[in-house]
């Protein structure tokens, strides 16, 4: 556990630190994940010269200092203090920079916004399953328009009415997590905490068949539509309930190696303990344009450092946000490495396909590195 770093006291898992002076790896989670999670990474990332450290972030796991309620103010969970926890944990650390950067999911915009702040600090990021098209911009020779998260939120209230619309009506899952329901209903699942995890992990995995991910054409209602119900779920149900009918059988269970029944134990006791209200307070930032509103100061700046982005090939995360992918290749990001798409992996790349993660990571650090020559 380390103490006062902006605010929180933050618990890590680390691999390496008895070598000193290694150069420093940083892997941040994403939603629902801990820094367990990064279980089957760290050591293969440690055994290549690497001190390892994967913090619980802001709102998860067995980092405190951080209010445990929906009543309470959100700017703390926006990116630019979850960066800020980043900062501050490097610094901890005793370093001046990390060697690789790593955000997964939620942690991917935390990265990338790292990476975009303090190239100093942060000078390469790997984003998985969530591609960055970049800070929200000013809109251009408007002085007489509406303020943009006046414009933003119009635009989230007229797509959710339009999903409300679709027979059957769905409704996006990110409105769905910013509900103040939606800490209850997870908590209290009517199949019990560890059988909804495992449903929840099992139907964004690869081990789940229905998961057929392609690019979408656009952020419209019919378009989103066509994502699994993970993603735009039926109106009015819970997501206990949403993902209770793709529950695996015993033999799915016990076949599936990256994520064993008492690694899960894991998962369940930590939820159970916390609650899920830390975890999705950041989907409740996502959701309101205004609590954006600070990443405008880098509006227009693109990331320069050596970037590459990780995506599952079963992983509609890659696609679920319409565009974003072209706009990270295009005009986000100036030295995009490339992006790698993991045979046998879904969403949870990481404890997919950890050999063939480390592999990636590896090969674009020794480039990163030979390019600092």
């Amino acid at each position: 556990m380390l103490h006062g770093i902006n605010g929180l006291d933050v618990h890590i898992l680390e691999a390496g630190h008895e070598s000193p002076g290694r150069p420093l790896a940083l892997l941040l989670h994403g939603f629902p994940d801990l820094a367990y999670g990064w279980r089957h990474l760290i050591p293969l990332l440690a055994d290549a010269g690497y001190h390892v450290v994967a913090p619980d972030q802001r709102g998860f796991g067995r980092t405190s200092g951080w209010v445990n309620r929906y009543d309470t103010p959100l700017a703390p969970f926006g990116l630019l203090n979850m960066t800020r926890d980043a900062l501050g944990l490097v610094s901890a650390l005793g370093y001046r920079r990390t060697a690789m950067l790593v955000g997964h999911d939620l942690g991917s915009p935390v990265a990338a916004y790292c990476a975009l702040a303090r190239p100093d600090v942060f000078p390469s990021v790997v984003l998985m399953s969530a591609p960055f098209p970049g800070p929200p911009a000013f809109p251009f020779n408007t002085a007489e328009a509406e303020a943009p998260s006046v414009q933003a939120n119009n635009e989230n209230r007229k797509l959710a009415a339009a999903l409300a619309a679709l027979d059957p009506p769905r409704e996006h899952y990110q409105q769905y997590l910013s509900a103040r329901r939606a800490n209850d209903d997870m908590c209290h699942p009517p199949q019990g905490l560890h059988a909804f995890l495992r449903a929840f992990f099992h139907v964004k995995s690869a081990d789940w068949p229905g998961n057929k991910p392609h690019p979408l054409k656009g952020r419209t209602a019919a378009d989103l539509a066509q994502m699994p119900t993970y993603y735009v779920m039926d109106l009015g149900k819970t997501m206990p309930e949403t993902v209770a009918p793709f529950q695996p059988s015993a033999a799915e269970v016990h076949s599936c190696k990256w994520l064993t029944e008492p690694e899960l134990a894991v998962y369940t006791q930590e939820y159970d303990r916390t609650g899920f209200q830390g975890a999705l307070q950041a989907y409740r930032v996502f959701s309101d344009a205004d609590l954006n509103a600070g990443l405008r100061l880098f509006s227009g700046r693109t990331i320069d450092v050596p970037s590459l982005f990780i995506g599952g090939k079963s992983d509609w995360g890659t696609y679920s946000a319409p565009g974003a992918l072209d706009l990270m290749r295009t005009k986000a990001t100036t030295r995009m490495g490339g992006i790698e798409l993991i045979d046998g992996a879904g969403h949870w790349i990481q404890q997919e396909q950890p050999v063939r993660l480390s592999e990636l990571l590896l090969a674009f650090a020794r480039e990163v590195d030979g390019s600092h020559q």
